[in-house]
């Protein structure tokens, strides 16, 4: 099963988007519906909200007045806490019920306004966020809700910024236009990453990459870094693991595959295969054979064993190694992602080495292979300046 969690700001019409995806095949989960259902007439919800706001939130036929009750909680952020306290954990237990209800192969998503203010984005394989201007969305809460633009800008304002969802999206969605062109979209959506996502999380199938063609540094990159290692430590918990950004998209300026790669430290890599099946529920397979670490000082034969996992997301390409915390490998990875970082002039040699090997032909071990000797070199580089500068690896960038 595939979970995406989605949401936007209110008037961001994320609600086209849930109805077009339901359309294709998707079971949705409705966040808005269900917090209607939990407090419907003769329910201990209803009966709970109006013990703590008073008998005005309560219509004459018994029914709940929202515009009273959104009056209290949209000027009130202690208040509207309250609310959400007796609202959202009925919420969660009826949507963990419906979504255990869907087939093993379904697309499940969820529609939770709230999904980025409760941090639930990394309990989801992708995240899609529908955006739209805040004028866009004042005009369509006073001609379809019958707001006034105050009310309107009030209860936009009242929820997450359009900068905290953006950094919560796999996927923006912007809804500014004319309603085919968003449909266009998300039938691309459907049909080009989520089915086969969805199929590449139930067959435990990791997207590999066939081709060493280097795209020039994208800002995104942290970002994606920090969703997915978000997503990884959700998967693993409660054990103690850590996940850091490694490899060439983690060094701001340098060209790069547009592969995103991970390192997920753990005590030992029986606790790895302990964590393996967690991961690929959560869409980081295990990518099948033996993978070892080569030893990087003259002379020593030695390899270091490790996992390795890719993601299982056709629009999202990722490496996620999976080593022993303090161990060679390990280490070798954290200090020359610092090294590069830090050196503009070492950064430069690995650009030039990245651009020429890359120019020589698309085979993706080849290239891998052929960058060997180089790294075997900048090794003793790198410990020299790790021994002047008395380095230890940095702690880990949290998550999303």
């Amino acid at each position: 099963m595939l979970k995406v969690g989605l949401t936007g700001g209110i008037g961001s019409g994320k609600s086209v988007v849930a109805a077009r995806l339901a359309g294709l095949g998707a079971v949705v989960v409705d966040s808005d519906r269900i917090a209607r259902e939990v407090v419907a007439p003769g329910t201990d919800g209803l009966r709970e909200v109006v013990a703590e706001f008073g008998a005005r939130v309560c219509a004459a036929d018994g029914s709940l007045d929202r515009t009273a009750l959104g009056e209290i909680v949209f000027a009130d952020p202690s208040a509207r806490a309250r609310l959400e306290a007796i609202i959202h954990p009925r919420v969660r237990r009826r949507s963990a019920e419906l979504v255990h209800g869907a087939a093993p192969d379904a697309i499940v998503v969820n529609d939770v306004p709230l999904l980025v203010e409760v941090g639930l984005a990394p309990t989801y394989h992708l995240v899609l966020v529908v955006r739209a201007t805040e004028a866009t969305r004042v005009g369509r809460l006073v001609r379809d809700r019958g707001m006034t633009a105050e009310q309107a800008t009030q209860r936009i304002r009242a929820q997450a910024d359009d900068e905290r969802r953006a950094a919560a999206a796999d996927v923006l969605l912007d809804n500014d236009g004319e309603l085919a062109e968003l449909h266009a979209v998300v039938d691309a959506l459907w049909r080009d990453r989520l089915t086969p996502y969805e199929r590449n999380v139930r067959e435990r199938r990791p997207v590999r990459a066939t081709e060493a063609r280097l795209v020039e540094p994208d800002p995104s990159w942290p970002a994606q870094y920090r969703r997915l290692a978000a997503r990884i430590r959700h998967a693993a918990a409660p054990a103690e693991v850590r996940v850091d950004h490694i490899g060439s998209t983690s060094v701001p300026g340098l060209v790069a595959k547009d592969i995103v790669d991970l390192q997920l430290g753990v005590a030992s890599l029986a606790e790895a295969d302990e964590l393996a099946d967690r991961l690929a529920d959560a869409g980081f397979p295990r990518c099948p054979g033996r993978w070892w670490d080569n030893a990087r000082y003259p002379g020593d034969t030695a390899r270091w064993e490790k996992r390795l996992h890719g993601g299982a997301d056709p629009g999202r390409l990722v490496n996620l190694h999976v080593r022993e915390i303090g161990s060679p490998g390990w280490r070798f990875a954290l200090l020359m992602r610092d090294h590069l970082r830090a050196d503009p002039e070492r950064r430069a040699d690995y650009l030039a080495v990245k651009r020429r090997l890359a120019a020589a032909g698309p085979d993706l071990d080849a290239y891998a292979e052929a960058k060997e000797p180089w790294f075997d070199l900048e090794h003793g580089y790198a410990e020299e300046w790790a021994a002047a500068g008395a380095w230890r690896p940095a702690p880990p960038e949290e998550g999303t």
